[in-house]
């Protein structure tokens, strides 16, 4: 029954999670700055590839493909290049409600006590870490796209359109 309970409130907040990063606003965040920036340690998103990240990211679940009539597909060619800006703020908020999911996870320790609890606790950061990591691999590479396709940066791209 704990498991059960676990599992119910690790679907809710999961839920709640992407509905409250589709209401953010389309400013927030900007990837330029703290921790949305590349450590210098990610060499740019680079380190993931001793991941091969390349090679499971696109096998891992997609919202834009579970609910395409609410978050667009992740597609360059053709207009694809015009949201860049928008994909760039969208791995933010991704990578964010990833961690915030994370978090919220612990409630799982008051849920189920010792070592289920634990387990669940574990099982839920291990569920959510490959999508941080994608979005962490995605960001840098998206703003090189950005900048060779326009020469403006992010930060230059938001100032025009806003």
């Amino acid at each position: 029954m704990r498991f059960l309970h676990c599992m119910l409130y690790l679907a809710l907040i999961g839920a709640v999670g992407f509905v409250a990063g589709r209401l953010l606003p389309c400013g927030w965040p900007d990837p330029y700055r703290g921790w949305w920036r590349s450590f210098p340690f990610e060499q740019q998103g680079r380190i993931y590839e001793k991941l091969k990240i390349r090679r499971w990211q696109k096998k891992a679940p997609d919202m834009s493909r579970i609910l395409p009539q609410l978050m667009p597909a992740k597609r360059l060619e053709g207009r694809g290049l015009q949201r860049l800006p928008e994909m760039i703020r969208e791995t933010c908020v991704a990578e964010l409600t990833h961690w915030l999911l994370c978090l919220a996870g612990l409630y799982c320790l008051r849920l189920w006590r010792g070592v289920g609890g634990t387990v669940m606790v574990l099982l839920n950061v291990l569920g959510n870490l490959p999508f941080i990591l994608i979005q962490r691999y995605n960001r840098p590479r998206l703003k090189r796209l950005l900048h060779r396709s326009t020469g403006l940066s992010l930060r230059e791209e938001m100032l025009c359109v806003h």
